[in-house]
């Protein structure tokens, strides 16, 4: 389910100059500001947990997320070169999970590396803040990539909705509505990280149960059916 060819071609589109430069300016700013939050507010585990939590969980992850997610495949459909992609004799569902891998693997890289590193500079680890939003964005970036993934193959303007997904509902209206928190990536790895510290500086609205399962029932989901798309698509173009 892994082509190296794929995935070398997938891993260039990513991480191209102007999307590398995308990617990193997110980790850049929250290290920075964890930087100067330090200085100004020395080391404090609930500035360190509001800071990991409403800046790296719920702002940078989502957004890498949409762009690794709707970039490792949009692009392709877009401008028609997916056609020469679907000509070789890969199976399409190996497209598609050797690209997920590669979305997952840029998404982790851009967000979980950068949240553990502002969290050991915010409060050094105190009370196990810095590792369990480091294993939230782990466990977000899989769910996060998976459903952009199928964003980036259904739709035309995935970038949009993706972005639509990720700051009106979950920043905006999960914070607002107590019933969206449910149906939140950020939320079901929320639960996971509270497991991780103890559950007193991070908390979520949903079980651990609930939380783990329904990371595993987006991820599954969204890549079948992005699988699915593409086979409709190769369909579509040996018409």
């Amino acid at each position: 389910m892994y082509d190296p060819t794929v995935a070398r071609l997938t891993y260039r589109a990513l991480l191209g100059r102007r999307r590398a430069l995308i990617l990193g300016a997110l980790p850049l700013l929250l290290v920075v500001i964890s930087l100067a939050v330090r200085g100004l507010a020395g080391a404090d585990d609930q500035t360190a947990a509001d800071v990991l939590g409403g800046l790296a969980l719920a702002t940078m992850v989502p957004i890498i997320g949409v762009i690794a997610g709707t970039g490792a495949i949009g692009p392709e459909i877009d401008d028609g070169s997916v056609v020469y992609l679907l000509s070789k004799p890969i199976k399409r569902p190996t497209i598609i999970s050797t690209k997920l891998i590669v979305a997952i693997a840029v998404t982790m890289v851009f967000s979980a590396v950068p949240t553990l590193i502002a969290g050991f500079v915010l409060n050094g680890n105190g009370r196990q803040v810095a590792v369990a939003y480091t294993v939230a964005a782990l466990v977000a970036s899989i769910a996060y990539a998976a459903l952009f993934l199928l964003l980036g193959t259904v739709s035309r303007h995935a970038v949009v909705l993706g972005l639509v997904y990720a700051l009106v509902w979950e920043a905006l209206f999960g914070s607002l509505v107590p019933g969206a928190r449910t149906l939140s990536v950020q939320q079901w790895s929320l639960a996971v990280a509270q497991e991780v510290s103890g559950g007193e500086l991070v908390t979520s609205d949903v079980s651990l149960t609930t939380g783990t399962v329904l990371l595993a029932t987006v991820t599954v989901l969204a890549t079948w059916y992005a699988g699915r798309k593409l086979r409709t698509l190769t369909l579509a173009g040996e018409e």
